[in-house]
């Protein structure tokens, strides 16, 4: 029974989701992607469960509102859910609206043991208790139980009809307060661009925006505005006078492996053929062949395809040997931090629903989806009384198509009033 473990504090569930290709086999892939979802609800027995989705709807969201509309009903009325009697959902549905849609949908739900939890009124300056289960959609620009934005196009101007940006929330449990963020960053446009450089100019266009979220975060927006005036148009800014608290922040960072780097590795006894587009002469393919063995070819790379003769190099012992390529959130270390990744990539698994395991053969496997946390948000998590963090950081869905991403989650516990240790940081929950 969920959240009814005789384990010290609050347990925390933590989920992230790009649910996009769901949508394009609702039959089997939701179906799937449901049923494990709810074991690991059961498994992990939380008393506060946040799920942050990104690409909700898929690539057609007009056509896919009633297939959204099931999703959300299921989660909400759904036996395996039955004992979380408060929930909030947030759903980005203002498709129309290419300015501000994101395709971000963020799901709260509070156990019936969980007693006095309270969410940041952000307009009224105020938290307000968490009574009833209540959805708003639309346009949650005018939510004031949350911050919203699209990231500027200036960001990624080749992409006209990017759907990145973030939703924040805060909430208060046991006297303790944080911030939750929905993120999506954005994605690697061709392979070959990502391999070209190294750190690719990709890398760089995530690390700008991410750097914009935690700028916000911090009282920094400001400065950073007035460096960019482009940015002055359209955005908000942080008010200084917001309380600073721990947060996590967890969605779909598309953080990829340093492609050249792994390419030089993978590739390190081959000759490289490099084919050029007829009329532009820009590079259009590239081909690495054994230098030996009939000239076999070991790897393709295409502006979307990475197709690499031996796939079980992403999976042996969960892709470890490859975590040295995953340097983007190396930059961030004094900001953010995360546990140790134990799990295989989580990108791009094959569509097929008969396929668990498979990688398709689009980008090179990366662990695009992960949870991160202020350094102040690591101190929140409980420990054990051999000095052990109670946690566990892993993906669901292991064997199961999940779709192209496989959901990643983090369960830990917080103890009452983990906060006020940190009471120059922020001082406990006070309801006004």
């Amino acid at each position: 029974m969920a959240g009814k473990s005789a384990a010290p504090g609050v347990g925390i569930l933590l989920v992230t989701a790009n649910v996009g290709t769901l949508f394009d086999d609702t039959e089997n892939l939701q179906k799937n992607w449901l049923r494990e979802f709810y074991q690991t609800v059961h498994a992990q027995k939380p008393q506060f469960l946040s799920l942050h989705c990104q690409e909700v709807g898929g690539k057609n969201y007009e056509a896919s509102m009633s297939h959204v509309d099931k999703l959300v009903k299921d989660l909400l009325s759904s036996d395996a859910m039955k004992e979380f009697n408060r929930a909030r959902v947030y759903l980005d549905e203002n498709y129309k609206s290419q300015e501000n849609f994101t395709a971000l949908g963020s799901f709260y739900f509070l156990h019936e043991s969980l007693k006095n939890v309270y969410q940041y009124d952000f307009k009224a300056k105020k938290y307000r208790k968490v009574t009833g289960k209540e959805i708003y959609s639309d346009t949650l620009e005018s939510t004031p139980m949350l911050e919203k934005e699209k990231f500027p196009q200036e960001f990624f101007p080749e992409s006209k009809s990017s759907r990145k940006g973030f939703i924040r929330t805060r909430w208060c449990i046991t006297d303790c307060a944080f911030d939750l963020v929905n993120i999506h960053l954005f994605h690697d446009a061709s392979n070959v661009i990502a391999w070209e450089s190294s750190p690719s100019i990709y890398s760089g266009i995530r690390q700008k925006a991410l750097s914009y979220v935690l700028n916000r975060f911090s009282g920094m927006q400001r400065d950073f505005k007035s460096q960019n005036p482009s940015l002055q148009h359209g955005t908000s800014v942080t008010d200084h006078r917001l309380e600073k608290v721990p947060f996590f922040v967890f969605g779909d960072f598309n953080f990829r492996l340093d492609l050249k780097s792994v390419v030089e590795t993978l590739c390190a006894k081959t000759t490289m053929q490099t084919i050029h587009a007829a009329d532009t002469n820009a590079v259009d393919k590239l081909v690495f062949r054994e230098s030996e063995n009939d000239h076999k070819v070991v790897l393709q790379i295409e502006k979307k395809l990475f197709e690499y003769f031996n796939q079980e190099v992403f999976r042996d012992n969960n892709g470890t040997a490859l975590l040295e390529f995953d340097k983007e959130l190396s930059v961030f270390k004094d900001r953010l931090y995360e546990l140790d990744i134990t799990f295989p990539p989580s990108y791009p698994y094959s569509e097929d629903s008969s396929q668990g395991k498979q990688y398709m053969n689009t980008r090179c496997p990366a662990w695009c989806d992960r949870i991160l946390m202020s350094h102040s948000a690591k101190e929140l998590l409980l420990k054990s009384e051999n000095d052990e963090r109670i946690v566990l950081y892993d993906h669901i869905g292991p064997n199961i198509c999940m779709g192209d991403h496989k959901p990643v989650f983090l369960s830990f516990r917080i103890a009452t009033g983990a906060g006020k240790t940190n009471a120059h940081v922020h001082k406990c929950c006070v309801v006004q």
